[in-house]
């Protein structure tokens, strides 16, 4: 008998524990051509903001050894337009489910998009406070726990959703964040965001992208994002996506190890567009080879020397 890999998120059940990160994924339906939507476990989809943003001027992603630096800066229709045209079409499509990825200015911005979701077909939000790529709100909210918390409560009171906030490694202490976001009322935490990075042109002396420095993903931060997932795994009590250059089935199998209750895969779509359904079968294909009858058994059973 083939191992159960369904999971329950915040009390959604996804058929498997992968979700399409925000920013990688589209809104979904631009991956439909090359796998079956329903076959992956849920869709973070492409930042949202109040208004419509045009992103960042230049260049806006460049290669690195083992990783990607990107500088989009949030580039999407706006919530409205998600909202009344984009979403109809999501769920015409498939039946996968939908997580709406929120950003914003002002903490005004945050609890406006939660209401103007809270009635629509979504499964879950997830706050988005670790962008780097953005000159106003964004990371400046996750690196604070004070307004880290502030955007929280406001998402909460204006959401009957689950409210999943993804953190930013760009810290001193990630786990200090969590805490504020957990005590604030969150539902979950979702991390890591992109690290802070700078690529450069030797020849011309001229930084590769349009915003100089750009977030840093790929298999290059897997070990940094695995230590930040066990981190707060130790520290909060509430569930946890992880992610951060996941490009197999084991790499994902490693982070629920540590503590991830369900993983989000990015970068690996950009090299095969069905990676997400594909890292599922192997993470289906480690249990069977294992004998573990659930995905969920193995969360959070990383090994230490010397503790029981």
């Amino acid at each position: 008998m083939s191992a159960n890999i369904a999971v329950n998120f915040c009390g959604v059940t996804m058929a498997t524990p992968i979700i399409a990160a925000s920013g990688t994924f589209g809104f979904g339906l631009e991956y439909a051509p090359y796998l079956d939507l329903d076959q992956v476990g849920a869709v973070s989809v492409k930042g949202l903001t109040r208004e419509p943003r045009r992103g960042n001027a230049g260049v806006r992603i460049a290669e690195t050894p083992a990783g990607i630096l990107n500088c989009i800066g949030l580039e999407n229709p706006g919530v409205e337009a998600f909202c009344t045209d984009i979403l109809p079409q999501i769920h015409a499509a498939s039946s996968i489910r939908v997580m709406a990825n929120i950003s914003g200015n002002t903490v005004a911005d945050y609890a406006y998009m939660a209401e103007r979701l809270n009635d629509e077909p979504v499964d879950f939000l997830e706050v988005n406070i670790s962008c780097p790529n953005v000159k106003k709100g964004g990371m400046s909210f996750g690196v604070d726990p004070h307004a880290a918390a502030e955007v929280t409560r406001a998402v909460k009171d204006h959401t009957r959703l689950p409210v999943v906030v993804k953190l930013s490694p760009n810290v001193t202490d990630i786990r200090v964040i969590a805490s504020a976001v957990e005590e604030a009322g969150a539902d979950a935490v979702s991390l890591v965001n992109t690290f802070m990075g700078l690529a450069i042109d030797a020849k011309t002396r001229r930084p590769l992208l349009g915003n100089v420095t750009g977030g840093l993903s790929g298999p290059c931060v897997k070990p940094m994002a695995l230590r930040l997932v066990w981190e707060v795994a130790q520290t909060v009590h509430i569930p946890i996506c992880g992610l951060g250059g996941i490009m197999t089935g084991l790499d994902a199998i490693e982070f629920m190890m540590v503590g991830a209750d369900c993983v989000s895969v990015g970068t690996a779509t950009m090299r095969d567009p069905a990676a997400c359904v594909k890292i599922a079968g192997e993470m289906a294909a480690w249990c069977d080879a294992e004998g573990v009858k659930d995905i969920s058994e193995i969360v959070g059973t990383l090994r230490i020397p010397g503790e029981n």
